[in-house]
């Protein structure tokens, strides 16, 4: 058992050096079968920046609902031409109708009160004033009289009255005492006997009698209290009648020389702040009133509703989309290179994916006038680069840290059917060099430890490095300004996982 294990290693270290033998073999030959090549020569060439991108509309908009609430009408369709202020969408709005009115009843209200204080008090405000002030001047003086006659006690002739009074109701007593005594007796009348007092007269005399005596007790009762005089709580009671009296003609006279004066500066700033007040609630009622509808900010068409009627929407989320397809525009990216080489103003010509017969004309819009892109790193940059670690076709050098800047340019009005989110390829024709050498940009080569061009020249059967520097590119080949001649045939060799085994190996 311990043999057959030790045949099988020795027999996978034999393989492995044997392996090691043909790939350091492979690794010191000319790598001819995998090799690309080109002939420098002459020609021209057309310098372009070419960048692709999307068609974009002149404006797109998500309008959203900034209040939320029930859908109650939606007016229109995807695809649907609109004008600004078109509406678009409502909210119920019942509620919010209300308490615009509300606040309209309000604002009334305040502005009301605010041009009273500022005209003053009507002539009749005034006369009634005065009125209620003599009327309760009138008060005190009563008040005052009769404080005083109880504190000073009654008079001779009142006493005297007094004394008439009782002697009155004593004499009105005695005579229907009289009635009703005559009334008692049996009389003979024609042969009969007749008894009053089993009749009417005896009746009516009784009552008679009984009130006398009452206003006679009353008369004697009024004599014994003039007499006897005002007691103390009496008098503490007619002071407070007085007291009361005044401060009610002090109230009446405040509000006289109030209504004359008319209202003071400080009580005219309050209800000026009160009416400000009032006025934004109504602003804001209004404000939320007209924002449970969406209007149509420009004239466009409807590229999509996202609510029907009877949905609840919360506020911010996008109900209805808004384009403006009068004008289009292409948004690009263009690298730091390529960008020194636009100014707004050139010509464009576009591209479209979907209509490849269609060639665009355009203006660059606007350059940005800062880098919207971090540098390329290790890994992004191979992935630009093709499967020999060199640019693409006809997308020029590609060279570490490059950044890139927006450019917008703008499309020329067309026929063709044109239509938001196209894809776009778009080409700026910056510079045109007669009899230069070119080779294809396919064989450029950046050494990523100096970032020096180069490429690999063949002569006779071997490849060699050579440092190069470039010019204009475009249409797929470069200007070479130094380091080839004419009729040099340069190499492309598959060569980026060889250096890194060679570097391994050192």
């Amino acid at each position: 058992m311990k043999r057959t294990t030790l045949y099988v290693v020795l027999g996978l270290v034999a393989v492995a050096a044997i392996s090691l033998v043909v790939w350091r073999s492979r690794l010191a030959a000319p790598l001819e079968e995998e090799a690309r090549f080109a002939v420098v020569e002459r020609g021209t060439v057309l310098a372009a920046v070419s960048a692709s991108g999307s068609v974009e509309p002149q404006a797109r908009v998500g309008l959203a609902f900034e209040v939320p609430g029930r859908v109650a009408e939606v007016s229109v369709e995807m695809g649907d031409m609109v004008e600004a202020g078109d509406v678009l969408a409502r909210l119920e709005s019942e509620q919010l109708a209300l308490q615009v009115h509300q606040a309209q009843a309000a604002l009334a209200s305040a502005e009301a009160r605010l041009a009273q204080l500022r005209a003053g008090a009507r002539p009749e405000e005034v006369a009634a004033a005065e009125a209620n002030l003599c009327a309760v001047q009138a008060q005190v003086s009563a008040a005052a009289a009769n404080r005083d006659q109880l504190e000073a006690g009654a008079s001779d002739a009142q006493i005297a009255a007094v004394e008439a009074e009782l002697a009155s109701a004593m004499t009105q007593q005695k005579t229907a005492e009289d009635m009703h005594k005559m009334t008692m007796k049996c009389f003979t009348y024609y042969g009969m006997e007749i008894c009053p007092a089993l009749g009417d007269l005896e009746t009516q005399a009784r009552y008679g009698l009984n009130a006398a005596d009452k206003a006679l007790a009353a008369a004697q009762a009024g004599l014994d209290e003039v007499l006897a005089g005002a007691d103390e709580n009496q008098i503490r009671a007619a002071r407070a009648n007085v007291w009361a009296a005044a401060a009610q003609r002090d109230a009446a006279q405040a509000r006289l020389d109030l209504a004359l004066a008319g209202a003071t500066d400080a009580q005219i700033a309050a209800v000026e702040a009160q009416v400000a007040q009032v006025r934004a609630a109504l602003d804001i009622a209004e404000l939320t009133l007209e924002r449970a509808a969406l209007y149509a900010p420009f004239d466009g068409v409807v590229a999509a509703v996202n609510v029907s009627v009877g949905q609840m929407v919360g506020s911010g989320l996008p109900a209805i989309t808004l384009v403006d397809n009068s004008r289009f525009h292409v948004d690009v990216e263009v690298d730091e290179i390529d960008v020194a080489q636009l100014v707004e103003g050139q010509p464009v010509e576009v591209t479209l994916d979907a209509l490849p017969d269609v060639v665009l004309s355009g203006t660059v819009e606007r350059i940005a006038p800062a880098a919207m892109g971090a540098a390329l790193t290790d890994a992004g940059m191979a992935a630009s680069m093709g499967a020999g670690g060199s640019a693409p076709m006809d997308t020029g050098v590609i060279a570490p840290g490059v950044v890139s800047y927006d450019v917008t340019i703008v499309l020329d009005s067309t026929d063709a059917p044109v239509r938001a989110g196209m894809s776009a390829n778009a080409t700026v024709t910056v510079e045109e060099v007669t009899d230069a050498l070119l080779i294809p940009t396919w064989l450029v080569r950046i050494d990523r430890h100096t970032g020096q061009t180069y490429v690999q020249r063949r002569v006779g059967g071997q490849t060699e490095r050579v440092d190069i520097q470039l010019g204009v590119r475009g249409n797929g080949v470069v200007q070479v300004l130094s380091g080839l001649e004419e009729g040099d045939e340069v190499v492309l060799i598959q060569e980026k996982m060889i250096e890194v085994i060679r570097e391994e190996m050192q």
